[in-house]
């Protein structure tokens, strides 16, 4: 035992965490629809930090504490970014900030002044310019490569399309990074327009600003009001200036625009007095912002800090804490999940909390009830960050009443009725009945025809309620089945709509086999794990017959997601959606054929110590360009050992089982001239 968690507890919890933690990243960077705050993501991601850090032996490099963003998403080109563009990690007190510019100044044994600047609530971008031509622009995505919007971001005016030969640095190629935002002013005219159309409107100016920049027609990109401030360059090529306020002085005589509001700050007390005095002006600008950034001033002493796996040690964002107000929890409802769990809603006294109306909040599960001792009754504290559902952070324990209730978990299922179970070690109650449920069959369907999936456009939520509400379709295969004349019973469905609808259900049967398993929804199973499964088992009949043994061989898979995986492929009923989908005509090309022909197909590959031309992702992302995986631990499978410096007990191992090894510069040449590791 060490501070409470047994060696198996411990790996469970990250395991967990870890899965939690990407599927909020999935969300906030990819769909751009966040389920939780940024302060309760914070948290989740520092009790993880906590167990890796007690515990070094779990830290895998997939960790989101060794990661930035999510990947980008299947519909968008990639493109690699020259040098990384890393998170920033975070602060939520003074007290914090001021440990951050205390261990600064000790670690450079000196004092140093910051760049203080205000933390806009957009969408990060990195614009390459080549020879003063704006060449590609893309998305932040994982923080080594992003979505390719290139065609978006010419439309936007306020992004030079040309800036020159750039003659001060003397450079052909720059990397320049900024925040495309949308205005509040603007954003509440085009929520005004929307409404006015009958459309759905975007819950605040992020989600707004994403969305329009995340379109695959650049002409709708074009008619939506975005604006961009520059914040920076990208990596080494900062080292031709002095300061970072060189750099935005440069950028301004450039012509990229500059927020007004950054300044130069001589130590972290004058950084903590310039958070405060934003946050008091941050409701007059016409922006949002959800905290401000530090950054060392000093570009050499940036150099000489460097950075961890996902983020410098030389630049912090201290954020603001989420609005809040006070209010009733007047009752408690439970809604059903795609997976059956059975979450907490609380219906609240209308409170006003930054210019919203807010009638119900999140619980999250039934654990956080009774954590926070929640009662029905009690006056609470609400809090609301972006367009997240607002959560009950706290109860007002001095204001409790003798009248109180007791938040009970229902026996039964509210959709259905069936009786609801308790998973051993789970928060969460769930509905056993599976796609019996209505609600789960509703969310299920929803999953199967969203974009990472089979991409159905135009089944939207409405149809999909009809379909389960009327008992036409009973699971996802039936989709495939149903005639013309049913979907034109449907009320507000024309014929185009329906030719239109029918045509996206036959163009969904040509697929792959990631998109596939991704559909399927099987709990714990992402868009990212979904491709690691299909590249590591080449077919689906090989991950339908694989053992938890054979799972977990990948580095994705820990030991409670192979049990999900196995379970679900162990359930008959799953399995005859499953036939009757590939009955239905679904079908792929073979990702065998896919992986066949690469020089490194079917090898793995494992990384010790230390690159220092190539990061961590970088080193993955070639060897899987060659047909070959990455692995996390040496075993007598392994091809090959790639040697950095400092290496660990891998290199050990490796010559244990007698596995080949080269050098940081034997690999690079490995990668320029493949078939030699046979050689080898």
């Amino acid at each position: 035992m060490e501070g409470g968690l047994s060696l198996f507890s411990a790996r469970a919890k990250a395991e967990n965490l870890r899965r939690e933690i990407r599927w909020h990243n999935y969300r906030y960077y990819v769909l751009n629809r966040p389920q939780i705050s940024d302060a309760e993501y914070d948290r989740l991601l520092r009790v993880l930090r906590d167990i890796e850090a007690r515990f070094p032996d779990f830290i895998i490099e997939k960790s989101p504490t060794q990661q930035v963003g999510a990947p980008p998403a299947s519909r968008f080109l990639p493109i690699q970014h020259i040098s990384p563009m890393l998170s920033l990690n975070n602060a939520i007190s003074d007290q914090e900030a001021l440990r951050f510019g205390q261990r600064v100044c000790q670690g450079l044994d000196m004092d140093v002044d910051f760049v203080a600047e205000p933390k806009l609530d957009g969408l990060a971008v990195n614009l390459i310019y080549r020879q003063g031509h704006l060449e590609t622009a893309a998305t932040r995505g994982d923080g080594t490569t992003g979505e390719d919007v290139t065609a978006n971001i010419h439309t936007i005016a306020a992004v030079p399309l040309e800036i020159g030969k750039m003659p001060s640095i003397g450079m052909d190629v720059m990397e320049i990074r900024g925040e495309i935002y949308m205005p509040r002013r603007a954003f509440a005219q085009f929520n005004k327009r929307l409404k006015g159309k009958g459309q759905v409107e975007f819950a605040n100016p992020r989600n707004a600003a994403a969305g329009s920049l995340r379109q695959l027609d650049p002409a709708i990109t074009a008619r939506r009001p975005l604006a961009f401030f520059a914040y920076g360059v990208g990596g080494a090529l900062e080292m031709n200036w002095r300061t970072h306020m060189d750099v935005l002085e440069t950028l301004d005589s450039w012509g990229f625009p500059i927020n007004q509001w950054i300044r130069v700050q001589p130590n972290i007390e004058a950084c903590i007095q310039y958070y405060h005095e934003m946050a008091q002006r941050r409701e007059d600008l016409d922006y949002d912002i959800d905290g401000v950034v530090y950054k060392v001033n000093d570009l050499k002493l940036r150099q000489q800090m460097g950075a961890r796996s996902r983020a410098p040690r030389w630049a912090l964002a201290h954020k603001f804490p989420a609005p809040q107000a006070q209010s009733v929890l007047e009752d408690v409802s439970f809604s059903v999940g795609r997976t059956g769990a059975l979450t907490p809603v609380a219906r609240v006294t209308p409170v006003e909390i930054g210019g919203v109306t807010i009638t119900h909040a999140s619980l999250h599960n039934m654990d956080e009830v009774r954590r926070k001792d929640i009662r029905i009754g009690d006056r609470v504290i609400v809090e609301r960050a972006g367009d997240v559902i607002p959560q009950i952070v706290a109860v007002v324990m001095e204001q409790r009443s003798s009248e109180v209730r007791t938040v009970n978990v229902p026996q039964q299922c509210p959709a259905c009725g069936a009786a609801v179970a308790i998973e051993p070690g789970k928060a969460a109650v769930y509905c056993p009945a599976g796609l019996h449920c209505p609600a789960q069959l509703k969310q299920s369907i929803r999953h199967f025809a969203s974009r990472s999936a089979m991409d159905i456009r135009g089944l939207g939520d409405k149809i999909v309620s009809q379909l389960v509400e009327r008992k036409l379709v009973l699971n996802m295969a039936d989709l495939y089945q149903l005639p013309e004349n049913v979907w034109l019973s449907l009320p507000r469905m024309g014929e185009k709509l329906v030719r239109r609808l029918l045509s996206a259900i036959e163009a969904s049967k040509d697929t792959t086999l990631p998109h596939f398993l991704y559909a399927l929804g099987i709990r714990g199973v992402g868009v990212a794990t979904a491709r690691a499964m299909a590249a590591h088992f080449l077919s689906l009949q090989a991950i339908m017959d694989a053992d938890e043994t054979g799972l977990r061989a990948m580095d994705d898979i820990g030991l409670i997601l192979a049990r999900e995986i196995r379970d679900f492929f162990d359930d008959t009923g799953n399995r005859a959606v499953i036939d009757a989908l590939l009955g239905a005509g679904i079908h792929w090309p073979d990702f065998h054929d896919e992986m066949s022909g690469q020089p490194w197909q079917g090898m793995t590959f494992v990384l010790t110590g230390t690159l220092e031309t190539l990061s961590r992702n970088e080193a993955r992302q070639a060897i899987e360009r060659l047909g070959g995986r990455m692995s996390g631990s040496v075993s007598r499978a392994t091809e090959c050992l790639v040697v950095g410096r400092n290496p660990g007990h891998k290199l050990e191992n490796a010559r244990e089982f007698g596995i080949r090894q080269v050098d940081e510069q034997g690999f690079e040449e490995l990668l320029k001239q493949p078939d030699l590791l046979r050689k080898l």
